[in-house]
């Protein structure tokens, strides 16, 4: 991390007003979701210090991932999901171990609580859980 990252980062969170998800939140997203969901709280790290740029190439690379998942578990014939835990594991790992420790090496922020997270991304998940019971039972 270079040093004008470094004095943002301290000069932002001074008196603890910025909070964002912790490294455990984003892999734990990405691992019981998919990818995209831990690049997105990722991606609202950065954009609440102020880096754009980098919030940009994590969601890009959240959903290039995510898309690259679908394409493998859609042409792997397997009757299980372990394929897919597998690859949202590794993803989850990308994200929490590469780019979290790159943009937050040594974070002095307070964590965000994921409550409202969670229930966001149960909201988005429920139609996609729907459509593929209803598929599975015809």
């Amino acid at each position: 991390m270079t040093e004008e990252n470094n004095l943002i980062e301290t000069e932002l969170n001074k008196d603890n007003t910025v909070k964002i998800y912790s490294k455990r939140a984003i892999y734990g997203f990405s691992f019981a979701f998919t990818t995209i969901f831990g690049g997105v709280l990722l991606r609202q790290n950065l954009i609440d210090t102020k880096r754009k740029k980098e919030a940009n190439i994590v969601l890009a690379f959240s959903i290039i991932y995510t898309v690259l998942t679908m394409i493998i578990v859609s042409t792997v014939d397997l009757k299980t999901n372990s394929l897919t835990f597998l690859l949202n594991l590794v993803g989850g790992v990308i994200l929490s171990e590469y780019f979290y420790k790159k943009y937050f090496p040594d974070s002095r922020y307070e964590h965000k609580k994921v409550w409202k997270a969670l229930l966001i991304s149960i909201i988005i998940m429920i139609p996609f859980l729907l459509v593929a019971i209803y598929t599975m039972s015809e």
